[in-house]
């Protein structure tokens, strides 16, 4: 598989710096961008169509939910949800999130979110 590009949205610049400091070790995996809010995040799928999102519940402008509503659930990039609140968890797999990373997290559960993605981008851009 190509490599992935992901984009890591969360309000708390220390959260989006963490993310992107595990991924940026990574073989196969590129931060194409980081966004700070909803709206950011809405605009930045949209304009650099990444293939994995780690994304936020809790954010100005519009959450996480919001974000994935504006985008359709059905044309949504891969989705990894980052959060402090272990509640939204049944909601984000109802909207078809690969993974529910509940904060605080180590780099293996970290690693094993990555896993999941990377196994299903692969299975999804097989040829038909």
């Amino acid at each position: 598989m190509a490599q992935i590009r992901a984009l890591v949205v969360d309000d708390e610049k220390l959260a989006r710096d963490r993310l992107a400091g595990f991924l940026a070790g990574l073989d196969g995996v590129l931060v194409i961008a980081q966004a700070g809010d909803g709206i950011e995040a809405l605009q930045t799928i949209e304009q650099r169509h990444p293939d994995l999102v780690f994304l936020d519940v809790q954010m100005p402008g519009l959450n996480g939910f919001e974000v994935i509503e504006a985008v359709g659930v059905e044309r949504m990039p891969a989705t990894v949800f980052v959060t402090a609140y272990d509640r939204y968890a049944l909601r984000a797999f109802e909207v078809h999130a690969l993974d529910y990373l509940l904060k605080p997290f180590n780099r293996e559960r970290f690693r094993q979110a990555l896993e999941r993605a990377r196994a299903r981008l692969s299975a999804t851009s097989l040829p038909t």
